[in-house]
């Protein structure tokens, strides 16, 4: 089958119209139960015809929620991870300073790792945990002090169901004294012990921020890590069944997207769709020093870096979207999914939108809207580390669209559950979206044809498809289906089949 990886918005003529087939000679359906399915990647595509486009959408910057202008924080604060824990927000990050003098880099006091909360994941608390001591006071918010896995500890609220409740909390962070990664528990999410002596992964460069997660749709802890690759900073995965003995340490494989320096990777379980896994990796490239770089904000400072080694002056980041449905296979977009933005203090620079771990779900920036996803990308490193918020729609990675001239998209065979079909979506005011159900031979289902399908129009997260008035899909319940989606001036951006009031 045809794989694509489309730029930020890209028109089709006709892809994937070779399903799989069954010994039957039919098209091969694909069980998608009741599960939501987003447009992150094509798997789902047959035909895309008319204006239809793949279209990769964009977060919005919004506010600074933390500035680390603590002591023990400093300008090398980074790798932050947040977690939505019930009605808790947790914020894990390192604490560093980096000071450039006499052509060298040097590290202004020793690494600690820190702990903020926050009840709407906009405004956050340092709490004084009284854990370590700092300069002879314990009123700060450091939870680890052992170097070097105060370098990129990354936790995690593990969500196996028999996990034992001094476990609850698990992390990998660089093994101190040993190449590799350590294996971290905590029963609160702030004390941390090592769960064994050793690290449990051995193979890798681990000089980025190395994270892991229980999936629960295939049963196992998933780690992903940096390592190179051919002279390319890349990502490798393993699994476990128990968080201590780890296989695979397989690269990623990304298909046709080109090749590109990755940093960060921040993959981790879409909670509307666990199914799919997201990644949200830093993309690194160095520009050498051009008319347009001594252009880019804070041209002093940039030359300073470069006097201590060249690509910290010249080397810039952005943050690219990738997806997987295996754990291993990745559609990544090629464009950016958030470009560096406007020229100020502290951006376009080596280090900038290092994204945090995690995506959460906030309050609407625009009272009366539905809530939002948030991510956090760093900015003001070097200088005055902060991290901002930037909001997405909810789904709302990337979508399919048409103009006002009209497409279409035509899913491969499906099989699901429930008895009722909601579309996030949003239209023009003389925009729609019509549903028609077709047979695995392309032909109209009888009551769910064109003629039958109501147009569908507005903005909203979950809206109910009908036909002739009817929404009800129970006759069609576990029946191989195709789905035409009918677009003008539309976006689509993800569809659930769905037992009604579920």
């Amino acid at each position: 089958m045809k794989t694509c990886r489309p730029a930020a918005c890209m028109t089709f003529v006709l892809l994937n119209t070779v399903a799989l087939i069954a010994d039957d000679g039919q098209p091969q359906a694909i069980d998608i139960g009741s599960r939501r399915e987003l447009f992150v990647d094509d798997f789902l595509f047959d035909k895309v015809m008319g204006s239809t486009t793949h279209k990769l959408h964009h977060p919005q910057a919004r506010e600074i929620v933390m500035t680390h202008d603590a002591a023990w924080e400093g300008n090398g604060s980074n790798y932050h991870t947040i977690l939505q824990d019930g009605d808790l927000y947790r914020l894990y990050y390192r604490g560093a300073q980096f000071d450039l003098e006499d052509g060298k880099l040097r590290q202004g006091h020793p690494q600690v790792t820190c702990y903020a909360e926050s009840r709407d994941g906009i405004h956050w608390e340092k709490p004084h945990l009284g854990l370590f001591d700092w300069e002879g006071s314990r009123e700060n918010n450091i939870i680890l002090t052992t170097s070097p896995s105060t370098h990129n500890f990354a936790p995690f609220k593990d969500t196996r169901p028999d996990v034992p409740p001094d476990q609850q909390y698990k992390a990998l962070a660089s093994a101190a004294g040993k190449k590799g990664l350590a294996a971290y528990v905590s029963a609160d999410g702030i004390r941390w012990r090592l769960m064994v002596d050793e690290p449990v992964i051995t193979e890798g460069a681990f000089d980025s921020q190395n994270l892991a997660f229980w999936d629960a749709q295939r049963g196992e802890y998933r780690a992903y890590y940096r390592d190179f690759r051919k002279g390319y900073r890349d990502i490798r995965t393993a699994v476990s069944k128990d968080f201590v003995t780890w296989e695979g340490g397989d690269w990623l494989n990304y298909g046709d997207a080109p090749r590109a320096h990755l940093y960060t990777n921040q993959v981790q379980p879409y909670p509307r769709a666990p199914h799919l896994l997201i990644g949200l990796p830093t993309r690194y490239v160095d520009r050498g020093w051009t008319g347009s770089m001594k252009e880019l904000p804070e041209l002093e400072h940039r030359e300073l870096r470069a006097s201590v080694n060249p690509r910290y002056g010249t080397a810039l980041t952005d943050l690219v979207l990738m997806s997987s449905r295996d754990g291993q296979t990745f559609h990544r977009w090629n464009d950016a999914f958030l470009r560096p933005g406007p020229e100020r203090s502290g951006t376009w620079n080596y280090g900038h939108l290092y994204t945090a771990c995690g995506l959460v779900r906030t309050a609407p920036t625009i009272e009366g809207q539905p809530d939002e996803l948030s991510l956090y990308g760093t900015e003001g490193g070097w200088t005055n580390a902060r991290l901002r918020r930037y909001s997405l729609r909810i789904d709302g990675f990337a979508s399919i669209n048409a103009d006002g001239d009209g497409g279409e998209l035509r899913t491969r065979p499906v099989v699901f559950s429930g008895n009722q079909l909601v579309l996030n979506l949003a239209t023009s005011a003389v925009g729609f979206i019509k549903v028609v159900l077709q047979d695995v031979d392309y032909n109209e289902i009888d009551g769910f044809g064109i003629n039958d399908a109501a147009p569908i129009f507005g903005d909203a997260i979950e809206r109910e498809a009908t036909w002739q008035g009817n929404p009800d899909l129970s006759k069609l319940e576990g029946r191989p289906v195709r789905i035409r989606f009918v677009l003008k001036e539309a976006d689509l951006f993800s569809f659930q089949f769905k037992t009604a009031g579920n």
